[in-house]
């Protein structure tokens, strides 16, 4: 979704070509500008086979027609490998590499075997970008990465346009009778973010709590049978992917979060832009994004007691929600801002390509 935005803010002045590792995973599509040029071509090398010297030939003269090649997270490490491999003998573009977080098999400990591949992989990219500190440090420290090459960018939104009321129809189906708590949170359906957990939290916390859970993914019925076994499919919302979370998020009285990995969730910087309180897990940078006051709300991921316990006194007490509501939204307008996301990432694409026209733009 960060680069769907990002598309969107270059507008005319570039144009795209997308590859995935998954196929036809191209979900956030939907949320770039139909006027920006972007295609998504069938006939490009595969990022899924297994690795090989003739497979990473194919990636690095794929590469050549491009002014700048963006590559992000483990499923796009080939393609990494294939420009370190190259790059001089080809005289391929400048490659910046972008990570975001961990799948449920990195929960625990970091896997040797990807430390080591990242090591070799990165070695000639031009910048890493990662949006959180802690991720900051496995960049240097488990990948042996240079402090000058890697790029801590927080994720920003666009504050203004979450300061609004919700639409109406914008989250089909929404119930929440008199005297109810909706608690809500916007996430892909994948067992990382362990939604089963937040099931159980929300059955634990009352039954005057309602769950708003918007996304698609994996996990869906999983989740949905979580809710069926606890006896409480009639208090649990799950519309699907909805576009544009502004026009709904507000109707969230508490935003939550149960994941076992995170680093810097945009979907919580929109949460705190919308002047909601927060109650999560532990993970990422969490604790150190939101309000100082918001923090006792974090408890430790195999904590759900204290997940449950978080999420009820919050729904107990309205008067906290909104002062932790408008502590988290200063802090949003005053550090999450994408403006300065932006100016960061222009900046840093336009300098790889030495394109200053592009690099100045506001």
């Amino acid at each position: 979704m960060r680069t769907a935005r990002l598309m969107n803010h270059f507008g005319g002045q570039a144009e795209h070509i997308i590859v995935s590792a998954v196929s036809n995973a191209f979900g956030a599509a939907d949320a770039i500008d139909r006027r920006v040029k972007v295609k998504f071509p069938k006939d490009a090398p595969s990022l899924g086979r297994f690795p090989g010297m003739g497979r990473y030939r194919q990636l690095a003269s794929y590469m050549k027609k491009f002014h700048l090649v963006l590559s992000h997270d483990w499923g796009a490490i080939d393609g990494v490998m294939a420009h370190t491999l190259f790059t001089r003998s080809m005289s391929l573009p400048p490659l910046i590499h972008h990570e975001d977080g961990f799948e449920q098999d990195e929960i625990e400990r970091l896997n040797m075997r990807r430390n080591w591949f990242r090591t070799i992989a990165l070695q000639r990219t031009n910048a890493i970008v990662v949006p959180s500190k802690a991720l900051e440090q496995i960049a240097r420290n488990a990948w042996h990465q240079p402090l000058e090459k890697i790029c801590r960018f927080p994720n920003g939104v666009d504050t203004e346009h979450f300061n609004r009321r919700p639409q109406r129809g914008s989250f089909p189906g929404f119930q929440k009778r008199d005297g109810e708590i909706v608690v809500g949170t916007i996430a892909a359906l994948r067992p990382v973010k362990n939604l089963r957990r937040l099931v159980r939290a929300v059955a634990a916390a009352g039954p005057h709590i309602r769950l708003a859970i918007v996304g698609d993914g994996p996990d869906r019925d999983n989740i949905l049978a979580e809710a069926q076994r606890l006896g409480i499919s009639d208090r649990v919302m799950m519309p699907g992917a909805l576009r544009d979370s502004a026009r709904y998020i507000r109707l969230f009285d508490i935003f939550a979060l149960s994941s076992d990995s995170e680093q810097y969730p945009v979907s919580l910087i929109e949460a705190m832009t919308s002047a909601l309180p927060i109650v999560s897990t532990d993970v990422g940078d969490v604790r150190n994004i939101i309000a100082r006051e918001n923090a006792r709300f974090v408890a430790a991921r195999t904590d759900e007691p204290g997940l449950a316990n978080a999420i009820r006194d919050l729904a107990n007490n309205a008067e906290l929600r909104e002062k932790l509501g408008a502590a988290n939204r200063l802090i949003a307008c005053s550090q999450y801002d994408e403006a300065t996301m932006f100016a960061r990432y222009r900046q840093l694409y336009g300098s790889a390509m030495n394109r200053a026209d592009f690099a100045r733009q506001s």
